[in-house]
Order: structure tokens, then sequence, then C-alpha cells
């Protein structure tokens, strides 16, 4: 059964920006293009379109902003604590939302964000991603696939020690006592497309630093590498809470394109914050109807 309701149409106007290196573009709802797998390819290809991590869709409507996001390869997906961001910061940037804090829907949850500020573009951006879960189920993992309490048989034989995080998407985090971007060429595959789990899963290497910083590297479902991921930063500092390898409260969370600032409570509540810049906006002329 499909887990999404049938594609919007969008307008051509958009907006892009990233943080740190994790870009995404604003589409609102609209008549000119359908949002199919092959479209948002399309236009987020490096080459053929605008080139992007991924699209967020602001839905029309009334009340409380709705939004939709996709994949690179057009696949639809739960939330992206980076594209959350830079959809506040288009809201921002079009006087919808001021410095007050304000709520959004996506994929059924409801998500609270604050714009602190814009520094010339540079947008300090906050959302509060909920409380995580911990566990097989919460990423439907089968725990069949599990070898002791928390360990994965890698594709070399090693055992991969694993930490399963819901933070409205799921992730795999893997500790490890080096980072490799080699070793993420392999396993980030490897475990993002595991037949144990229900949908897939985003994976991450992860290594403490001291209690309140760790150094992280991303694979994301339906894109590969990313130098930053949001939902990342967030997964790898519950797991490391959980498993009292860093201290709840403010946890800095080291990846190849830049820190992000996650706060952890002891209940594994999360908020995210961290820059957004604004790269670009204009109007596609791509013809993607049929």
């Amino acid at each position: 059964m499909n887990r999404w309701p049938g594609r919007p149409r969008l307008s051509r106007a958009f907006y892009k920006a990233h943080g740190l290196g994790n870009d995404y573009l604003v589409f609102e709802e609209g008549d000119d293009w359908l949002a199919t797998d092959a479209a948002v390819a399309r236009v987020c290809h490096p080459h053929e379109g605008i080139g992007s991590d991924g699209v967020v869709v602001l839905l029309s409507g009334e009340g409380r902003p709705a939004l939709r996001m996709f994949n690179p390869d057009g696949g639809e997906f739960e939330r992206s604590g980076n594209g959350l961001r830079i959809l506040a910061s288009y809201l921002a940037r079009t006087g919808r939302v001021g410095g007050d804090p304000f709520t959004v829907e996506v994929a059924g949850d409801v998500v609270g964000m604050v714009v602190h500020g814009d520094q010339g573009g540079v947008y300090d951006v906050a959302v509060s991603m909920g409380t995580a879960r911990v566990g097989a189920s919460a990423v439907g993992l089968d725990d069949a696939v599990l070898v002791g309490d928390n360990s994965i048989l890698g594709p070399d034989g090693r055992l991969l020690q694993v930490v399963p995080v819901s933070v409205g998407n799921p992730h795999l985090v893997v500790f490890v006592e080096e980072l490799s971007e080699q070793d993420l060429a392999v396993i980030g595959p490897f475990l993002t497309t595991h037949p144990g789990l229900a949908h897939g899963a985003n994976v991450q290497l992860a290594c403490p630093r001291g209690r309140d910083r760790v150094t992280a590297l991303i694979w994301e479902r339906g894109v590969g590498r990313t130098s930053a991921s949001g939902t990342s930063a967030c997964a790898v500092a519950v797991a490391s809470v959980y498993e009292d390898m860093v201290d709840p409260g403010l946890v800095t969370v080291e990846m190849p394109g830049g820190q992000l600032f996650v706060t952890v409570t002891s209940e594994l509540d999360v908020e995210l914050r961290g820059p957004v810049e604004a790269v670009m906006s204009g109007e596609l002329s791509l013809r993607l109807d049929p």
C-alpha cells in the first residue's frame, strides 16, 4: 500500500538555500508541473536541473503551513531537519513569519520552529524535533537481524554497533573508533537498503569526542553521502546520549559541512539549531510534463 497521497502540482517559482552544504529547493503548490519521481529527479539533477539534495513543497491552504518532502530520486520521505529549517527561512524571507515561534505540519506531525535572526541572508533557525524513539521497532527494523542487543553483521563480516533512532524518520547510527570515508562508502549503502528495514534508513558513522561533542559522516536514504543533515545530527546526538557517551544537554555535532547544535534532554526531547544560507530564487524553464 502506498504510504503517501497523490503527487502535488507545483508552481515554477523556486527558492534554494542550504544548511552546511545540504541544500533544498522550496516550491509552492501550483498548476505548472506535477511532482512525479522523474520530474523531481530532473529538477534536482546537478547538470540538467537546478541541483539539490531534495525538494520541500509548501502546500496551499489556510491556517498552519503544511508541507511535503521529496528526495532527489523522487521518493517522498517523512522529514528533514535542514529541509524544515530551509522552509522556515523561506517563510521569513517572504514575510509570513517573524521572530516568534510558529508551527508547520509535515507527514502528520506538528513541528515547532523559530527564526532567531537574519544576517545578510544567513538565517539562524531552530526546530523542535519532538521526542526521539530508540530501538528496532522505532525504525521498522526486524530485530531478528540483530546480533546480541545492538549489532548487525556488516558486508565484510564485521559486527556493526548500531543504535536505531527515529526523529520522525528512521536512522541507524553506527559507532566507530575513527571516521572513514572508505567505511562510509561500504556501510552506508549496505545499511540504508538493508532487507531487515521496512522503509530503509539514513545511516551515520559517529565518533564521540568528549561529553558534549560528536563527529559524524552521513549516508542519506535516497541521496547518498551528504556533507550535513539535520535529522542525522539529531539521531547522532540522541544515540550518544542514550548510550551514555555524551551528557544530556547541548551537543555539538560536527560533520564535513560544519557544525549543528542539538539539545537532547534525558527524556530524549530534541531541538536542532544552526545556520541556513539563502542561495537563489527564480523560475523553472524546464518542460517537465508530457
